[in-house]
């Protein structure tokens, strides 16, 4: 039986537990940035009126630069648009109604799309695996010294090894490579069952 249907199995128990988890402490099992929860189905913005487009672009001076982003569960990708006006961006506004406009921190706009999948640079080069710390991480290639790309939870290694099969632990070290959302969430799912509350937490 491959490491992935092992995962999916043991996964499937804990799932419901954890949509109810993901949707109601979004700084217990959801990302680190809190802005989204740990599974694909993602908390998006209510779509924005023109009212609230042209109050939030009042205050532009000149042009900005301007991108479409497209944000994955795991990974982006932005496209340069130009520099654009408070007109010309509420232009683009009205022809892409379904993009969320953000105002990033330098100032430049972004019209961004959420999607409900894996970045296709995630889908061939992410892993999961236990930083220094001990969390569940998500990586960008095999875990070590490559880049965290997200840190999810601690987890209580003393329980986890005595309760899953030797080769998933031992995987979980090496790296668990994630090439689509159903994998990834069942991964997720998996793990989550041996995450340190947060009163455990406080102790260590």
């Amino acid at each position: 039986m491959t490491l992935a249907v092992v995962l999916f199995i043991a996964g499937m128990s804990s799932l419901t537990l954890i949509l109810l988890k993901g949707n109601s402490d979004t700084n217990g099992l959801g990302w680190s940035t809190g802005d989204q929860p740990v599974f694909g189905a993602q908390i998006r913005p209510t779509q924005q009126l023109e009212d609230e487009v042209q109050a939030m672009v009042n205050h532009i001076e000149g042009q900005r630069g301007a991108y479409a982003k497209k944000s994955y569960v795991c990974g982006e990708e932005l496209q340069m648009l130009g520099r654009m006006n408070a007109a010309q961006i509420l232009q683009y506004h009205k022809e892409h109604p379904a993009l969320i406009v953000q105002i990033g921190e330098g100032g430049d706009v972004y019209f961004t799309e959420q999607i409900d999948d894996l970045s296709p640079q995630c889908k061939t080069n992410a892993y999961f695996g236990l930083d220094t710390k001990g969390n569940l991480s998500l990586f960008e290639g095999v875990p070590g010294s490559n880049q965290v790309l997200r840190t999810f939870f601690q987890l209580n290694i003393e329980f986890l090894e005595s309760s899953l099969p030797r080769e998933t632990v031992k995987q979980l070290y090496r790296g668990i490579p994630v090439s689509n959302l159903e994998e990834y969430n069942s991964v997720l799912s998996t793990f989550a069952d041996f995450a340190v509350e947060e009163p455990e937490r406080a102790l260590h």
